[in-house]
């Protein structure tokens, strides 16, 4: 079992301190989440909320995911990241390959790629990509990517891309893990057929279990039996370290958590994550180091 710490709303000034010190406690990866603009009025409504509002405002910060990584990973030499979720599809896949690759190798391979199809339409028609069909394009741009990474002289006739022969230089000698976040029925057999993980969010520890059970019922259908994957979560009804027990009876592999949060005596999850100062977050850390890190 390994634990991550969420950087959600949390402001990219602190992430070159608190890098540093979640890596001397024992905390495994640094999960990073992703929006390239945030329009002050949108037409989509946000799926985790009932009346549809967003959890955050213009203000919230949403710095580049390869950019702080790149940061974070200079400054560390084993932490790991990931992100909940890279929105994939509002982009193409050169460039992205490009990033996840080069950070990827500087790193040492200390990078996964966790994509999501994206909810906000109007995001997608600012970056000018489509918001129709993003799902069979992810696949397509994976295909993609998972080529040019090689490094060697590939070519791609699909339906969303046709190249002839090119490269991308310089080729990785390592895996960078493909993570896929959501909890529908087209996510969990998209993480079947193409992923090494699944990032799903909201859910309790025996949907978790039951999602899972899903998932390798789906990887027999396409021919992926028994291949590994990783499980980032959190789940609402376990907190404790019997919860966190729990979570990986039920084949959670990385849980993730915001711990500063946790100690803050708040309720208000909004204003727990826009308050929180960089000692909260170092104490925070650490804390949860000790108090579940270090028993478990």
């Amino acid at each position: 079992m390994k634990f991550c710490f969420g950087l959600s709303f949390v402001h990219p000034d602190t992430y070159l301190e608190i890098a540093p010190i979640a890596e001397a406690h024992g905390w495994d990866t640094a999960v990073l989440s992703d929006h390239v603009v945030n329009p002050d009025v949108i037409e989509a409504k946000y799926p985790y909320n009932e009346d549809g509002s967003r959890m955050w405002d213009h203000s919230t910060p949403w710095p580049d995911v390869w950019v702080a990584t790149g940061m974070m990973a200079a400054v560390t030499r084993t932490l790991n990241f990931m992100q909940s979720v890279y929105v994939l599809p509002m982009r193409e896949p050169f460039s992205v390959a490009k990033a996840v690759g080069t950070v990827a190798l500087m790193s040492g391979y200390r990078v996964s790629l966790g994509i999501g199809l994206g909810w906000m339409r109007d995001e997608f028609e600012i970056l000018g990509h489509p918001f129709e069909k993003r799902g069979p394009r992810t696949d397509e741009m994976v295909e993609v990517m998972r080529k040019l990474w090689t490094g060697e002289v590939v070519e791609h006739h699909g339906r969303f891309h046709d190249f002839p022969p090119l490269s991308m230089s310089p080729g990785l000698s390592g895996q960078v893990p493909v993570v896929v976040g959501g909890i529908s029925e087209p996510a969990m057999r998209r993480v079947a057929r193409i992923a090494d993980g699944w990032a799903p969010a909201y859910l309790t520890v025996d949907q978790v279990r039951e999602g899972l059970e899903k998932i390798r019922g789906y990887q027999q259908e396409y021919g992926r039996g028994g291949h590994p994957l990783s499980v980032y979560t959190s789940c609402a009804d376990a907190s404790d370290l019997d919860g966190y027990k729990r979570m990986a009876d039920a084949g959670v592999t990385h849980i993730l958590t915001s711990p500063w949060l946790l100690y803050s005596g708040s309720s208000d999850h909004r204003e727990m994550v826009k308050g929180a100062s960089v000692e909260q977050m170092r104490d925070g850390l650490r804390r949860f180091a000790d108090d579940v890190i270090a028993r478990i």
